[in-house]
């Protein structure tokens, strides 16, 4: 059973951003990095052309609970703040992601625009920005034509291959560090991609899962039939898929305007489960558990966040924003998940196993917390 730490909340200084750039529905414009060392998370954020970092305490751990499961924030202050250091971008940032290279214990920062200019940094685990690698690569059509959101993606066992979803084009651009592998054409717009974490070549990953309009489909990168796409799993006309999630047990999560969380078994492409209207409003952001893959991480339009267990469809608890999400991240290997508000706020949950306490029969009766 999952149970949080900790819940914070900061606001990023006027000074920093002062008025934040307006974001898509897909909020995808924040990215988290623990530093255990000192105690600390780095939160990035990208407003218009830029990104920027603000460092959190993560020490203290303390979390107020409210009615229905409901964590009450506890406000902290900002203990660092900047711009990133590296070079901006031509148009609005739409995805940010921060992906934790074991081998070089470094930090690879990936931001796509809206035209799919990728721009990759290779930053310090502490948060220094240092001169190492930087590359950025122009999208296939050099950016002209309408904007739009844009996705990004790192391979979970080959930092140097990424996958960027344009959706006004319809495509996905797969590279290899600065070297452009292949272009996958979707049929409607994609709104959410990944890679399949357990469906992998020795070599690095080869499986993509996409939501696109309604439909799941899963691309395979070694295939040339059907422009690569193995296998498509269509959901009801009007209700589209706005996130993709892929566990360490293999399954895939998808989620949209319908606010059902459905979990596919990739072996047999089986529904698992199906948790029906567990968010209010549309559901734009899901993350597994690092934890227990049993549970998941929900983010919805109305500002809050739910974790649960999908299996049983059972909420273990839940915080809210004090306004739209511009951003919805979770730290690749550890249960740290955070949010950023177009108000500013900043909240980082920090989340771990808790002790359940089973009270035999009778004893229960009558007592009161």
């Amino acid at each position: 059973m999952l149970e949080a730490k900790s819940l914070r909340k900061a606001v990023v200084p006027s000074s920093l951003i002062e008025y934040p750039s307006p974001g898509n529905l897909q909020s995808t414009r924040l990215a988290l990095h623990v530093n255990d060392a000192d105690s600390t998370c780095w939160v990035y954020i990208a407003s218009g052309c830029n990104v920027y970092k603000v460092q959190l305490s993560m020490e203290d751990p303390l979390v107020s609970r409210g009615k229905e499961s409901l964590l009450i924030p506890e406000q902290i202050q900002v203990l660092d703040s900047a711009l990133v250091n590296r070079c901006p971008h031509r148009s609005e940032i739409q995805s940010i992601v921060l992906a934790e290279t074991e081998s070089t214990g470094c930090l690879m920062l990936g931001s796509v625009d809206s035209h799919g200019h990728l721009i990759v940094s290779k930053l310090d685990c502490s948060g220094r920005d240092v001169d190492r690698l930087t590359y950025s690569l122009a999208p296939r059509d050099h950016g002209v034509g309408e904007g739009g959101w844009a996705g990004l993606c790192f391979s979970p066992n080959q930092w140097s291959m990424a996958a960027v979803a344009h959706s006004f084009c319809k495509s996905i651009d797969v590279y290899d560090q600065d070297i452009h592998l292949r272009t996958l054409r979707t049929l409607w717009y994609p709104s959410s991609v990944t890679f399949m974490q357990t469906l992998c070549s020795e070599n690095g990953s080869s499986i993509l899962a996409i939501t696109e309009g309604c439909q799941l489909t899963i691309w395979d990168l070694r295939m040339k039939e059907n422009g690569g796409c193995v296998h498509r799993i269509c959901g009801s006309v009007g209700n589209n898929l706005y996130a993709v999630c892929n566990s360490s047990s293999g399954n895939i999560a998808v989620g949209g305007a319908d606010r059902t969380v459905t979990i596919y078994d990739p072996r047999r492409w089986a529904a698992l489960s199906r948790w029906s209207q567990c968010s209010k409003y549309e559901i734009t952001g899901l993350a597994f558990s690092s934890v227990d893959p049993d549970y998941i991480y929900i983010q919805g339009v109305d500002y809050e966040v739910l974790c649960g267990g999908w299996k049983e469809n059972k909420k273990a608890f839940a915080f809210r924003g004090d306004s739209n999400w511009l951003g919805f991240s979770k730290c690749p290997n550890r249960d740290v998940v955070g949010g950023w508000c177009d108000s500013g706020s900043i909240f980082v949950a920090d989340v771990g196993e808790g002790n359940e306490i089973h009270m035999p029969e009778g004893l229960s009766d009558g007592l009161t917390c």
